[in-house]
């Protein structure tokens, strides 16, 4: 099932979708994508429930699918993004955190910093938590914790990551953090990856299965530091392959088994 966030346009610009402007679409609502229509729902972290109405797919705007409280990022969990980056493997989970701020949707820009002169990309894959989790053990399941998975561009500033040491200022940049452009709630890590492309070439491509730690360890792990409230995301880390972003430049993360997350890249205002 893919659930989406979305904005409905007005009557008013019905059929001049093209030319909307943010004030022409609604209040942003929850559904699912069934063919080429979305179907509202209620809330999908508490039940499935339809409110019976729906749209032609060309009729919304996809906003980030969730609105989370918190964005934990997980560092260096490919091997050859670490050796790429000169650092060891971790020996756990290297986390912090990114701004809500950072967020934006699918299609929207990215908006280059003056304060760098090298912003990279860097996909992944992030886990939808879709109920409340805190201090799970090894017996716990973590299944009934996750909603479901989309795709995320964890956007740095690699020159003042190298600066600061911690990330937060690298990371953490206004339209640093796309993601979408939809939750997938089935999907098979065994056999699926994750790959960036910038203007339709191929920068990095990984299979899952080469995480240093997995998707149910990251979340126990992460649950023993904090509560995960439902809507919160956890980015999971980028394999090998990042590189600098240009004005102008397409980039484009995607995830088997989910779809394209597709934000071009231009100069500050």
């Amino acid at each position: 099932m893919r659930i989406c966030r979305f904005q409905s346009k007005t009557a008013s610009v019905a059929s001049d979708r093209q030319n909307a402007s943010a004030k022409d679409f609604d209040a942003a609502r929850y559904g699912i994508i069934e063919d080429d229509r979305v179907v509202e729902l209620l809330d999908p972290f508490r039940s499935r429930e339809r409110t019976g109405q729906s749209w032609q797919l060309s009729e919304v705007k996809l906003l980030a699918p969730c609105a989370p409280n918190k964005i934990v990022c997980v560092g260096r969990n490919y091997a050859e993004h670490a050796a790429e980056l000169g650092n060891a493997i971790p020996e756990e989970p290297l986390i912090f955190l990114k701004p809500l701020s950072a967020i934006i949707a699918p299609e929207e820009p990215i908006v280059l910093t003056p304060h760098s002169e090298r912003v990279d990309y860097e996909g992944e894959l992030a886990v939808v938590i879709g109920k409340q989790c805190r201090r799970l053990g090894a017996a716990d399941d973590v299944q009934p914790h996750i909603l479901g998975y989309t795709c995320l561009n964890d956007v740095t500033a690699r020159d003042l990551q190298k600066k600061d040491v911690q990330f937060t200022r690298a990371k953490g940049f206004d339209t640093f953090c796309p993601f979408g452009p939809w939750i997938e709630t089935e999907l098979d890590l065994n056999h699926a990856r994750v790959e960036t492309f910038v203007n339709k070439e191929r920068r990095q491509s990984a299979k899952f299965t080469e995480m240093i730690f997995p998707v149910e360890f990251l979340v126990r792990w992460i649950s023993q530091m904090m509560t995960l409230e439902a809507g919160d995301i956890i980015a999971t880390g980028t394999p090998a392959g990042i590189g600098p972003l240009s004005a102008g430049n397409i980039v484009e993360i995607t995830v088997t088994g989910i779809g394209t997350l597709r934000n071009p890249v231009v100069k500050p205002a």
